[in-house]
């Protein structure tokens, strides 16, 4: 779902309040609450176990392969961009240990690469606004896996569009084969998917 706020133009005191309701509905409301260039975005359903299941494995997985001083983050803080007037939260956040260093959000534009598992209640978040948000952040790779599907896709090298800076490469992998997220090679073997829903429902 998202909130859509009347005023277009989005100043910054706009933002300043969008800001302030999300992180007062922090640990009131389940599901997680982000600010995107069309308003607020709240997944509405806490993550279930695929899904973090799903960010534990790759995590662990790219961990594995990469040089000592990567993270592969799981945690808080967000990420934000002020002037863009943008506030998101990827699932897996790989970036230098030193870069976590700083009081409040990360800079996105420190990140390496944003990771997302899409989630059940609200999958466009993930296909659609977060990949016209995050190539707007400066994140130079965005990889989705779906636990729908089984598959998911690699973006990378941002290029300027009329619409804005979007990703120019796409590669699509099924789960079972191996991925390729910025310098790492990972399996994707044994991720869980989501059970299908129950007749009826």
């Amino acid at each position: 779902m998202t909130i859509a706020p009347d005023d277009a133009r989005r100043d910054a005191s706009l933002y300043e309040a969008m800001r302030d309701f999300v992180q007062s509905m922090d640990d009131t409301l389940p599901g997680r609450f982000e600010i995107t260039k069309e308003g607020i975005v709240h997944d509405m359903t806490a993550p279930v176990g695929p899904h973090e299941l799903t960010a534990l494995r790759i995590r662990k997985r790219l961990e594995r392969v990469m040089p000592e001083e990567l993270v592969a983050h799981t945690g808080t803080p967000d990420v934000e961009d002020e002037p863009e007037r943008i506030l998101r939260h990827p699932d897996i956040m790989v970036t230098a240990e030193a870069d976590m260093e700083v009081e409040g959000s990360f800079d996105p534009r420190t990140l390496v690469a944003a990771i997302e598992v899409v989630s059940r209640s609200n999958p466009d978040n993930d296909w659609v606004g977060k990949m016209r948000d995050y190539p707007l952040l400066g994140i130079p790779v965005y990889a989705v896996f779906d636990p729908r599907t089984g598959s998911g896709a690699v973006f990378s090298d941002i290029h300027s569009t009329p619409a804005g800076p979007r990703y120019a490469t796409r590669k699509d992998f099924l789960y079972g084969e191996d991925v390729t997220i910025a310098d790492w090679t990972v399996s994707t073997e044994n991720l869980p998917l989501y059970a299908a829903p129950s007749a009826g429902v």
